[in-house]
């Protein structure tokens, strides 16, 4: 183990011996996983003893078990592919060379009014937010309104590789605009309306959108916020934008004379003016672009295709999370994060998506556990942050809401700690599939996860995920079981990146992933892969910030904090561990004669929250003389994180590679006075 994570992570690598839950020999029978087993075994003559022995299997004859995945899933093309994999080096690898097909043709063929499908009065959509009560969409009116957007942004003059920017909440019509620019080959990218003009244009100034989607304010906790700005701010800083369409969602009259009304794109002439089609594309036609958190520097645009994405999205959906088509499946999460592409991808396997837009914890964190009961959700899913904060309010789900319909229950974002795995079983439900997944945006997939056949145990993700050729390695890059090491995957997975749009040569994507370890992608996790075959995530090895399960750069944060004329400087880091909750405080250097009162602090706290977002504000700030500062200038965010974690200030830096190294006498001072270790 290294010495960079042996002091804080040593308490909690004793194993647990007692499963939390074992399921039953019904569930395992009825569940997705055990009907492939048994379709392996009836139509490719493979059987397997076990999750384990189906796991190295898919590892090892890779182009076997993604091929069984297309022809299980019964994917709908309009050419065939030639190879599974016509490339496995990374980054680059080739998947199914020369397939044509439509990610949204594939998640509409539960309900084709050509085929015989399922009750078109069927809920497709469940959503309620702090503006709207509950609302059902079938099956029938999102495929209409789906083809109706459609038709009308190809009239509007939206095609294939156009970039379509959506700034919108949690909403249906933000899963209706995603689905009618899949139909047609435009690629989505979305910004959650909590962002404030800053962070929205360093993403989407860089992939020259063509049209704008955008809301005119949103309702959090209460409160009415007014986004206009933001929004006349976007049409007058990309020069590319073709169209502007506003949904006048907190307030309904509101209107641009520069934009279309949303209710537009249903009125216009093409918009009922010929069936839904599906465009065609190749298996790596991009389907959406997603960003990485900006640590080092712009947010790097992430490209991702319809085949790989469908795929994953199949693959994880059915097998992992075991969702189907009786299934009501929630995952709280904003636009701006993977789990809302992730959950809005449910239809995939026929499954309701319930959306919920709000402060889940207003007015009180019964919220989305009485939405829950409201709209017979199966699967629940939230960021571990919030189990957290249910559990020290001391609430009891299970007494506030009828879950009676509650199959499963989903964790991710940060590690879930030991005792937040007690409780969901104690306080929510006694026979619930606990799937605490850990992937990233980066692939948009878990690379470990849940497993419908295996018990699971307090602390431990389940498995590894099928497909994925996940290790933990050690500091001489040795795969190693039962040590605490760098997370790589040593295979390709077909959700990888395609590129990083406008990254000329592929530079900085090699540079992300594939720098450290040539050949194998490297993720920024510490990983331990337990001896029965589960997984442990022990937080980030990098600096990026995960706070609440939300990924964020710390650059981002310099760039508004630097911004002031009060500071010169800043550093923040995060101490989020597994057991703990997050602490972030951010440190300053100000002008001289500059004191950090409280007016300076709240000053800088309101620039944060409107330029970045709420998730964003340091939980303190503090007045340093100096950031430490390697001998090129980088600042050394790692270092001053392990020190503050307790680490020996001997070991978590050389002096002698730093410009000015008594700038970190100020850390190991303020470590010392606080605690800010897990206790053992």
């Amino acid at each position: 183990m290294t010495d960079s994570i042996q002091p804080v992570l040593q308490p909690v690598l004793q194993p647990v011996l007692q499963p939390l839950w074992q399921p039953s020999d019904l569930r395992i029978e009825h569940s997705r996983l055990q009907h492939y087993l048994r379709w392996l075994e009836r139509e490719k003559q493979l059987h397997f003893d076990g999750y384990p022995a189906l796991w190295q299997w898919s590892v090892d004859q890779v182009e076997d078990f993604w091929a069984s995945i297309w022809e299980y899933f019964d994917i709908r093309a309009s050419e065939p592919y030639r190879k599974v994999l016509a490339s496995h080096v990374m980054p680059g690898a080739q998947w199914f060379d020369g397939a044509r097909l439509n990610f949204a043709e594939q998640m509409f063929r539960f309900y084709d009014p050509d085929v015989d499908g399922r009750d078109a009065d069927h809920p497709a959509i469940v959503a309620q937010s702090e503006l709207r009560g509950m609302t059902r969409l079938s099956w029938r009116d999102l495929r209409r309104q789906v083809s109706a957007v459609a038709n009308t942004l190809r009239a509007l003059g939206i095609g294939p590789g156009d970039r379509v920017v959506a700034y919108l909440p949690n909403i249906p019509e933000a899963a209706i605009a995603f689905y009618a620019c899949a139909s047609i080959g435009a690629i989505w990218s979305s910004c959650s309306p909590d962002m404030g003009s800053a962070s929205v244009l360093d993403r989407f100034k860089q992939i020259d959108p063509k049209l704008l989607i955008a809301v005119d304010g949103y309702r959090y906790g209460g409160k009415d916020f007014d986004r206009l700005a933001v929004v006349d701010a976007m049409h007058e800083a990309l020069p590319t934008l073709q169209q502007v369409v506003l949904l006048p969602y907190l307030d309904t009259a509101a209107v641009r004379d520069y934009a279309t009304p949303w209710a537009g794109l249903f009125t216009h002439p093409a918009a009922h003016a010929q069936p839904m089609r599906f465009e065609q594309v190749a298996f790596d036609h991009p389907l959406w672009i997603l960003y990485s958190s900006g640590t080092t520097g712009m947010p790097k645009p992430i490209v991702q295709g319809h085949g790989g994405s469908l795929l994953e999205s199949l693959k994880g959906h059915a097998l992992h999370l075991d969702l189907g088509p009786d299934d009501f499946f929630h995952w709280f999460s904003t636009t701006g994060w993977i789990m809302w592409n992730s959950q809005i991808t449910g239809l995939l396997v026929g499954a309701t998506i319930c959306l919920y837009d709000g402060n889940p914890g207003y007015p009180d964190l019964g919220t989305l556990w009485h939405f829950a009961e409201k709209a017979g959700v199966t699967f629940f899913g939230a960021g571990s942050a919030f189990y957290s904060n249910c559990m020290k309010a001391g609430i009891a789900p299970s007494h506030l809401a009828d879950l009676h319909r509650l199959r499963s229950v989903g964790a991710t974002g940060s590690p879930l700690a030991i005792e937040g795995y007690e409780w969901i079983y104690r306080e929510v439900g006694t026979d619930l599939m606990l799937a605490a997944i850990s992937g990233g945006t980066d692939v948009a997939a878990s690379f470990v996860g849940a497993c419908p056949i295996l018990p699971l145990y307090a602390g431990e993700m389940q498995c590894r995920c099928l497909g994925v050729a996940v290790s933990a390695l050690d500091d001489a890059g040795k795969e190693q079981i039962d040590v605490v090491g760098e997370l790589v995957v040593t295979k390709p997975m077909p959700s990888m990146p395609l590129y990083f749009w406008n990254d000329q040569g592929g530079k900085r994507y090699r540079e992300s992933y594939f720098e450290h370890f040539p050949g194998w992608w490297r993720h920024g996790d510490w990983l331990r892969i337990t001896p029965r075959g589960g997984a442990i995530i022990y937080g980030r090895s990098d600096t990026t910030i995960n706070r609440y399960g939300i990924r964020m750069g710390t650059s981002e944060i310099y760039r508004v904090v630097e911004e002031l004329p009060e500071v010169l400087d800043s550093l923040v880091v995060d101490l989020e561990y597994l057991g703990r909750e997050s602490y972030m405080p951010l440190f300053v250097v100000l002008r001289p004669g500059t004191v950090l009162d409280d007016a300076l602090k709240a000053r800088i706290n309101q620039a944060i929250r409107q330029l970045l977002s709420a998730r964003h504000v340091p939980n303190d700030i503090f007045a340093i003389a100096d950031v430490p500062r390697t001998l090129t200038g980088k600042k050394m965010e790692l270092p001053v994180k392990n020190l503050l974690l307790g680490m020996p200030i001997e070991k978590i830096a050389n002096p002698d590679a730093m410009s000015n190294p008594r700038s970190l006498d100020y850390f190991a001072a303020f470590a010392a006075s606080r605690t800010t270790r897990p206790a053992a």
